[in-house]
């Protein structure tokens, strides 16, 4: 019996590539590290430029559908004026103690025609000076405001850092969160819609399965948090633009991840069935630097010119094999299949042949293993009039949502 995903989280899969922006106190205080435990006084934070429109415009301009918003980090500072802590924007010289980071942010998504993601780390420095339900109520009043005072919220991304061992009131918490937006998707904690792909790097491994059952918790530790059945959890692989950082530093720039290195990470995720979150550091103006927005947007331009335009082809199959007729001869170097995924995921073994334009038997040109949301699969450029899809599945209920191929000019095998 497979697992059928719910409707949110197959446009969880559509919107595949998403912005992610770590942006707080600790912008103001280079060489800070996570849970160093270094104070961070509110004096430092004063964004003069603020600009959020800026900084989605720049996630529309380069084909991004998400983006999330670090609210609250595990430093405890609060982007916007929360009633729960003194240690909030609210008791900064920024606007006079008028300014909110978030409100900017979910206005700036609206306008851009962005999802709303928000980011909260559960835990915090201090907490462990709290019992646990003076921190579940704390943790609650802060949640309720963010999915309260901003309308509509698509995302609620949890950090699971620093989390390891704190026992909280999940249904309690989970319950709050789901009564004030119902139809939000969770990352990763307690009542998930979506997962952790288990590293920071914008990496999948193959096959990366939909239907798990466990999720890996945070980078602290190797253990797994077991389910107690089978779910249906999209993957999503978050990394940084920069390798050093995740907030804004003024040393890392040379780190700025390349355009080769960003489709690349682009084939490792969303082509083997993910979503990619790329995450940028504001700098102390509030402006995203110009060699991270930059190549950006060259990776969104870069992933338009490969595969905006899919070659012609007339589509026929018999069973579990699909000819992909091209018409006339033809270069392609690409292939990219996507299953139905409505009834869940059955694929588990695929070929890929080229068919030789004068005789002799089809040429394997890659083999593959689950498809699910979309698979994107590469291989050297072939001169063909058409391409065979070979499909394995143990029960055959499968369906394909589309077929296409491509000739990618310029594309380099590694």
């Amino acid at each position: 019996m497979k697992i059928i995903p719910t409707k949110k989280q197959l446009e969880f899969l559509d919107w595949e590539f998403g912005v992610f922006f770590h942006f707080g106190i600790r912008t103001f205080y280079d060489g800070h590290k996570d849970w160093d435990m270094q104070e961070m006084p509110l004096s430092g934070f004063n964004p003069e430029n603020l600009d959020c429109e800026a900084w989605i415009k720049t996630v529309k301009d380069a084909g991004a559908t998400y983006a999330i918003l670090v609210c609250k980090h595990h430093d405890g500072f609060a982007n916007w004026p929360s009633k729960y802590t003194d240690y909030s924007v609210a008791n900064t010289t920024w606007k006079d103690g008028k300014g909110d980071v978030v409100l900017e942010f979910v206005n700036a998504c609206r306008k851009y025609d962005i999802k709303v993601g928000l980011y909260y780390s559960p835990a915090e420095f201090g907490s462990n000076d709290k019992n646990n339900k003076q921190y579940d109520e704390y943790f609650i009043n802060q949640v309720s405001e963010l999915l309260t005072n901003y309308g509509k919220v698509h995302y609620l991304w949890f950090d699971a850092c620093g989390s390891e061992g704190h026992v909280y009131n999940t249904e309690l918490i989970v319950g709050k969160i789901r009564e004030l937006q119902p139809d939000i998707l969770i990352f990763n904690m307690w009542d998930p819609d979506t997962r952790w792909v288990g590293n920071e790097a914008g990496l999948a491994q193959s096959p990366c399965l939909n239907t798990v059952d466990g999720i890996d918790f945070s980078v602290q530790t190797d253990v797994k948090t077991k389910l107690e059945d089978e779910m249906f959890l999209p993957a999503e692989c978050d990394c940084r633009m920069r390798y050093e950082n995740w907030f804004y530093s003024d040393t890392d720039e040379d780190t700025v991840k390349t355009l080769d290195e960003l489709i690349g990470l682009y084939y490792y995720s969303v082509g083997r069935g993910t979503n990619l979150l790329i995450n940028i550091g504001p700098n102390r103006q509030g402006l995203l630097p110009d060699k991270d927005s930059g190549n950006l947007i060259a990776l969104g331009n870069e992933i338009k010119r490969r595969f905006s335009n899919p070659l012609d082809c007339e589509i026929t199959n018999n069973f579990d094999i699909y000819t992909i007729d091209l018409g006339t001869r033809k270069l392609v170097n690409h292939l990219i299949v996507q299953e139905d995924l409505l009834s869940g995921e059955h694929i588990e073994f695929f070929e890929i042949y080229v068919r030789p334009n004068f005789q002799g038997e089809d040429i394997l040109v890659y083999q593959g293993n689950t498809i699910g949301h979309k698979a994107i699969c590469s291989f050297p450029t072939a001169s063909t009039t058409q391409i065979v899809l070979k499909i394995a599945s143990e029960d055959n209920n499968f369906k394909l949502r589309s077929i296409n191929p491509y000739y990618v000019r310029g594309y380099q095998i590694e």
